[in-house]
């Protein structure tokens, strides 16, 4: 037998297992509305986060009306990782939330296929950065209203008006505490972007 036959006669040589197609999504929003929580809810490997504690200096600037019980912030990104299936791994990426970490956005979002924007709806206002950075950099995005305490203030169609987004641009409730909801809320991303690749 010469080293290039197989061990086995009449066998093929067993295919190479190709490793996953990496790739990024960033998951954005305003200030203590759940991206830390959804990166961590979904990660399967202990995720990266750059959490700090929130000074009483940072306290008058962030509003904790909401989040009284916030006691730290994202002060630059947060990591995580997800196998879709054998073919697919996501990398996540989470943006901090306050204007004043903007800088930071291009840096985190360069190379993703699209994003999923976590809205609270006791305070939309926080998350008009977010959707107006996606739809002037026409990347493609979807919309999660975060149910806190299981329950949304406004219906989704008051959410899409309130927000001006396109018919285009998915609207879903999910829960960030909960790993399925989670799932299936950057499934609804996946998709978009695929359909973008392929049209």
């Amino acid at each position: 037998m010469t080293p290039t036959e197989p061990l086995v006669r009449g066998s093929a040589a067993p295919a190479a297992v190709r490793p996953p197609l990496p790739v990024k999504m960033v998951v954005a929003g305003g200030f203590g509305v759940g991206k830390t929580t959804a990166v961590g809810s979904i990660s399967e490997i202990e995720p990266l986060t750059t959490e700090a504690s929130i000074t009483e200096v940072a306290a008058g600037v962030d509003d904790l009306t909401h989040t009284p019980r916030k006691t730290t912030t994202t002060v630059a990104m947060d990591f995580g990782c997800l196998t879709i299936d054998p073919t697919l791994k996501l990398y996540l990426f989470g943006t901090p939330g306050q204007e004043r970490f903007g800088f930071m956005w291009d840096d985190i979002v360069e190379g993703a296929v699209g994003g999923l924007v976590v809205v609270d709806t006791r305070r939309l206002d926080d998350c008009y950065a977010a959707v107006d950075y996606f739809e002037h950099r026409d990347i493609p995005f979807a919309v999660a209203v975060n149910a806190f305490d299981g329950r949304v203030e406004h219906t989704l169609d008051e959410v899409r008006w309130a927000l001006d987004v396109s018919d285009g641009v998915p609207v879903v409730v999910f829960d960030a505490r909960d790993r399925g909801s989670v799932r299936d809320a950057l499934l609804v991303v996946l998709e978009l972007a695929l359909a973008r690749t392929e049209s």
